[in-house]
């Protein structure tokens, strides 16, 4: 496989982690494709390495990766001050 066809998987991938991350908490978050393809990414990344770290094994699965993926969209959340179920509000510019 090529480089290219590699990178654009781990996108892919990203964007459906990300957008399943974004639909288990309630309530609209205003995030970019590209925000959201990057917290799945960093999802899927932390959940491997908690995954090899536990287990000594490769790969965490989609269930750990959404998970971790949702963690970090609470915490985006959180930083916004908003709360579980609210998104709050997105920084001004």
């Amino acid at each position: 496989m090529s480089v290219i066809a590699y990178l654009i998987l781990i996108a892919v991938g990203g964007l459906f982690v990300g957008a399943l991350a974004r639909l288990a908490l309630p309530g609209r978050d205003p995030m970019t494709l590209l925000q959201t393809m990057l917290v799945g990414i960093a999802g899927s990344f932390g959940a491997g390495i908690v995954w090899w770290v536990l287990f000594g094994r490769k790969g965490g699965g989609i269930v750990l990766s959404v998970a971790f993926a949702t963690l970090i969209v609470y915490f985006i959340r959180r930083s916004r001050g908003g709360s579980f179920t609210q998104p709050g509000r997105p920084p001004e510019h």
